[in-house]
């Protein structure tokens, strides 16, 4: 079986390195691009098996990118290269509706092990050891559960999980599958019961409470 794959990366040097670790594998590299424009393009022309990506480009986010693109009901495997590991960056992967994070650090047998992994319908648990990140904190994002000493419903202690991580109302909404509005009602009655004037200071409750690692 040959997989199909979309290539976008701002840095040439990267694009180039992507094109060599996929050689001599069975992935078929069907476009290469270095804009967000050009990868929204070329992903829902061509429709590939799977994608990988920055996070950002000179013209936009790739996380808005894959956004877009989920909502256009775009079903294949998304794969963030991400230059850096933090949490609030891994955490807008797993909301744009990422498959899985690797990092710029990751091995020519990773990438082409992650990419081939998932194009072949394995599951997230699968690829773990490539994605473990991602799925950690997809986790935490999702976790509802509160402590019965919490003032806040297990809905609001759901979105005060991701304010925590460092996403916007919309990336929450989008995540969770509501409307902005209702995220901007959420966030203000966390706001008012946990008698805190922001979202910083709801971070940093949710911290000191365990609500996030």
């Amino acid at each position: 079986m040959t997989i199909r794959l979309l290539v976008a990366d701002p840095q040439p040097v990267v694009r180039a390195g992507l094109f060599e670790f996929f050689r001599d594998s069975d992935v078929e590299i069907v476009g290469v691009v270095e804009t967000v424009e050009q990868f929204v393009a070329k992903t829902r022309s061509l429709a590939p098996d799977v994608v990988i990506l920055d996070a950002t480009f000179p013209d936009g986010s790739g996380f808005d990118a894959v956004q877009e693109l989920r909502k256009g009901r775009y079903e294949g495997r998304v794969v963030f290269l991400l230059a850096s590991d933090r949490q609030t960056t891994v955490a807008r992967a797993a909301a744009a509706g990422a498959d899985a994070c690797l990092f710029k650090t990751a091995t020519q047998t990773e990438i082409v092990s992650l990419v081939c992994g998932l194009a072949l319908a394995a599951t997230p648990e699968t690829v773990q050891i490539f994605s473990g990140e991602l799925l950690r904190v997809r986790n935490v994002m999702r976790k509802r559960q509160v402590d019965p000493l919490n003032p806040l419903t297990a809905r609001e202690a759901q979105v005060l999980r991701h304010l925590a991580l460092g996403l916007s109302n919309k990336e929450i909404a989008f995540s969770l599958k509501l409307s902005v509005d209702t995220i901007k009602e959420h966030v203000q009655n966390i706001l008012r019961k946990l008698e805190v004037n922001d979202r910083a200071q709801a971070a940093v409750w949710a911290v000191r409470n365990k609500l996030v690692p």
